[in-house]
């Protein structure tokens, strides 16, 4: 490139803005064409000047793009005059002046050991203090993995072009928005297939007619991407999901799982079921839940059991937005919100520390919120009866929902502390709803005994359990939520986190006064599962403030051994 062309180029990049980011040919100072890729635009020019040989060159973003500071320490770490492309997700997220913490590089192949993406990987590794870790030695991929003081993580990826050049690996790929490459040197964008210019359309569109059926599990991705950036899905790419629908099961486990959760842990969980649902894919997903569709309820209930499951969803998705410590005043501009942060709000930082951290490193205790959310009427369908005067009852839903939640999550393989978070929130996610009705009126609140009780059988659940049931609430009832109904709900939610992280001691989980050996050398008991029983109902004495000392707790066990012959 000539220095007078790539001054030319810079002065038209600030008179023609619709070039920034493209590759454009020059002939005599004007733009003839230009294209996503450099052999895009030159082929754009020879259709029109064939006999002519334009300069082809890159036209500059106005605005430099905002990537990970780690970047530049892979810059400094990169072999001399080895290039590099940094492609996919992490392009799409700076180009929306987002920072991804997910970088995907692309190598050239190469017949040199001395490019060989592996041993630039580790070479890398060493040089900025990742952890490396071979992924697949056929193709030459690995990754770097850096976790931070916080407990953040970065995960860098390398791997040669999945075919022989850089375009033939971008056209590989799922959505044209993921199928652009910045060098990382020069800066210089690489969009053979205009995925920039769908991402300011807020279009997604599958880069071939057989992306989506080469990796089906595509069509999730699709829609987590339309619901985390508002993008509209083109037809041709929805009618192609729905073709490949039925392949899902082809997938793994883990990538279905994977993506599911990513699904429940971004933004519009709701809005991206509803999609899940109307493409037919619920069925490949969760296949317990397409039996929720049309199951009636009685009132209070505004919806069938589909639509109510969606709702809270909707409702939990704003609920954590206006109790998250990241405040914004217009997702509490509703009525029922407003009262809500105004009960609650104090609890802002203590509930974004509570959801921010993870049983396992890639799941979020918020997205396990969502699937309790979507599994905690599950057995309705099953439990459905009408009583003699015509009124729809579920007796025991709770119970039987959490047992078909279990054996979901065990399909899905998640960790047994994930399974036994989910399960507590659904086998009492009435809880609350019970404690509610027998005070509301009533002026009253929940007793020591109750709010011990509580916390005694869903332990950290509980703080998600009160998330979610007032996000059940307000489905229930929608706009004919009574006033004070939702105030006594608040005020029950309340006093039971006020308790769980301001007087954790005194009632939720007061220090053990006696240990087993001390109750079975004073009552001359044996190993048995009255020892349990005898511990629990001193500790149940405590929450209640009946005993503070060792001694009142041999009393109250004598008296309580007394009850039991």
């Amino acid at each position: 490139m000539s220095a007078q062309g790539s001054a030319s180029a810079k002065e038209q990049g600030k008179q023609n803005s619709p070039y920034a980011g493209r590759w454009i040919a020059l002939l005599r100072g004007k733009i003839i064409a230009h294209g996503g890729t450099p052999e895009q635009a030159r082929r754009a020019a020879q259709r029109s000047r064939h006999k002519e040989k334009p300069t082809i060159t890159y036209m500059p973003l106005s605005d430099a793009l905002i990537i990970s500071p780690l970047l530049n320490k892979v810059l400094d770490a990169l072999p001399a005059e080895q290039p590099l492309y940094l492609i996919g997700g992490a392009v799409r997220d700076a180009l929306l002046g987002r920072v991804s913490h997910d970088l995907d590089f692309g190598l050239p192949r190469s017949e040199t050991k001395d490019a060989d993406p592996m041993r630039i990987a580790r070479h890398i590794a060493n040089e900025i203090g990742a952890a490396y870790y071979p992924l697949d030695s056929e193709r030459g991929a690995a990754r770097l993995v850096i976790i931070h003081d916080d407990g953040t993580r970065d995960i860098l990826d390398f791997a040669t072009f999945r075919g022989d050049s850089l375009e033939e690996d971008l056209r590989g790929r799922d959505f044209t928005l993921n199928a652009i490459a910045l060098e990382v040197r020069t800066q210089q964008l690489y969009d053979p297939l205009s995925g920039a210019s769908d991402l300011r359309a807020k279009v997604l569109r599958m880069c071939s007619p057989s992306s989506l059926s080469n990796d089906p599990i595509r069509i999730l991705r699709a829609i987590r991407l339309a619901a985390t950036f508002g993008f509209h899905i083109l037809p041709e790419t929805r009618q192609a999901m729905k073709a490949a629908a039925p392949e899902l099961s082809s997938s793994s486990v883990e990538r279905r799982r994977d993506e599911l959760f990513r699904i429940l842990g971004g933004a519009q969980p709701a809005t991206a079921f509803r999609a899940i649902e109307m493409l037919g894919i619920l069925p490949e997903v969760l296949p317990e839940l397409p039996a929720l569709k049309g199951v009636a309820q009685p009132t209070p209930h505004v919806d069938d059991v589909w639509s109510h499951t969606l709702n809270v969803l909707r409702h939990l998705e704003a609920i954590l937005a206006a109790l998250s410590p990241e405040y914004d005043e217009s997702t509490a501009s509703e009525f029922y919100n407003g009262l809500l942060v105004m009960r609650l709000g104090r609890y802002r930082e203590k509930i974004g520390t509570h959801f921010a951290e993870n049983l396992i490193p890639d799941r979020s205790l918020y997205s396990l919120l969502f699937f309790a959310a979507l599994y905690h009427d599950v057995a309705k369908p099953l439990k459905s009866e009408v009583g003699e005067n015509g009124r729809i009852r579920f007796w025991g839903h709770d119970e039987e929902g959490a047992q078909m939640a279990i054996a979901r999550m065990r399909a899905l393989h998640l960790s047994n502390d994930e399974i036994d978070r989910v399960q507590r929130v659904i086998r009492h996610h009435m809880r609350i709803h019970s404690m509610t009705n027998r005070l509301y009126g009533e002026q009253k609140q929940p007793s020591r005994r109750a709010i011990y009780r509580f916390f005694r059988d869903t332990r950290e659940a509980g703080v998600d359990l009160v998330i979610l049931s007032l996000a059940d609430l307000r489905a229930t009832y929608e706009h004919t939520l009574p006033e004070e109904l939702w105030k006594t709900t608040l005020d029950v939610c309340r006093i039971l986190l006020e308790n769980y992280w301001e007087r954790p001691e005194e009632v939720v989980k007061p220090p053990s006064l006696l240990d087993g050996h001390e109750v079975m050398d004073a009552f001359a008991l044996t190993p048995s599962p009255l020892v349990g029983k005898l511990l629990e109902a001193i500790r149940e004495a405590q929450a209640m403030g009946e005993i503070s000392s060792k001694e009142e707790a041999f009393a109250f066990g004598r008296a309580w051994l007394d009850t039991q012959k």
